[in-house]
Parts: structure tokens; sequence; C-alpha cells
């Protein structure tokens, strides 16, 4: 089998890293342009964020607190700047808690049944940012698109890779809910008839 490089290593990786950063500019631009409000500068400002979420979960299986913290603050500012403040914010924070509550219902129920973690803590947090975030429409949408984008991406590398799936692989959620929860704030803003 032929090995790579380090030179060719070292080049993939800034291929990667420039891909990442350009993803990450445009998603920033793209929630400015629908949103050219202080809100869209907190969506903005959410983007890396959420990109250093999915990097760090994919690589160590892990989402900083801090990182979770970070997107809970921005969302909290952006709940703020609702015609009604404390409407916004107690919508914000009843979504946060209710979307967290059923995350740590399915880490607990999953723990309980299998005997071992099915879902971290941290993804339990990273549901928290996303129901402050996101409307109740939104929030199962969001849900939704990570856990198919990850089986989606489970399935294709296993099958390249030809092995068969297996029930105790692991799994970074983080590295499909985060993503998700933007594409979440784009399509309230789709129902709200700004795209």
């Amino acid at each position: 089998m032929a090995m790579s490089s380090p030179t060719a290593l070292s080049a993939g990786d800034r291929a990667g890293k420039a891909a990442l950063a350009a993803v990450i500019a445009a998603a920033m631009a793209t929630s400015l342009a629908v949103e050219p409000s202080i809100g869209g500068l907190l969506a903005a400002a959410l983007v890396p964020v959420l990109a250093a979420i999915a990097v760090i979960d994919a690589r160590h299986f892990i989402i900083p607190d801090s990182l979770n913290a970070l997107g809970a603050l921005l969302g909290l500012a952006a709940a703020a700047t609702a015609p009604e403040p404390a409407d916004g914010l107690g919508a914000a924070i009843l979504g946060g808690a209710a979307l967290a509550f059923v995350f740590l219902a399915i880490h607990l129920g999953y723990r309980a049944l299998r005997g071992r973690d099915g879902l971290g803590l941290g993804d339990v947090k990273l549901a928290a940012v996303a129901g402050i975030w996101l409307s109740v429409t939104a929030m199962p949408v969001a849900v939704e698109i990570a856990a198919l984008a990850g089986l989606l991406a489970y399935g294709i590398t296993r099958l390249a890779a030809g092995r068969a799936v297996r029930v105790r692989d692991r799994l970074p959620f983080g590295l499909f809910f985060a993503p998700a929860i933007w594409i979440g704030w784009l399509f309230d803003r789709w129902s709200a008839g700004l795209l």
C-alpha cells in the first residue's frame, strides 16, 4: 500500500482548512444577507462557534462547555432583540430547557436500557443551544437533519470501507447537529418569509 508523504498530508490539511474557512465565511455572509440586523450579526457570530463544535466533536468525541455556553449566550442576545425582549428571552429559555430535557431523557433512557452512553452530555447542552436559537417548528427539523446526515455519513463510510454496520460504533452527533442548528435558523427565516 502506498503511503502519502508528510508534504501531501500537509497540503491536504491545508486544503481542508481552506474549504472549512470558505464554508464558514459563506454561512456568515448568508446570515447577514438573510437578516441584515443585529439578529443576523449574532447568527453570523454563531457560525464559527458551531463549526468549532463540529470539528472538535469529530476529532475528540467531546463538545466543550465553553463553546456551548458561547452559543447559548449569542442565542439569548439574539432573543433579546425581539420586539418584546422579555417574551423573546422567555421563549428562548423555555425552548432551550425543553429540548435539553428531551435529549437528557434520551441520554438517561439509553443508558438504562443499554448500560452505556448513547448520547453525551455535551449533546444535551448543544440541544439547549438549539432550543434557544430555534422555534418549536425548527427544532425537530434540525434534529432530523442531524440524525439523517449522521446515519447517511456512517453508512457511506462503512460501505466505502467494505465493513458491516455495527450497533456499538460511536458517532460524533455534534458533528452533524451543530451545522443543523444553523440550517434550522435558516428554516425559521424561510418560515418567516425572509428567504
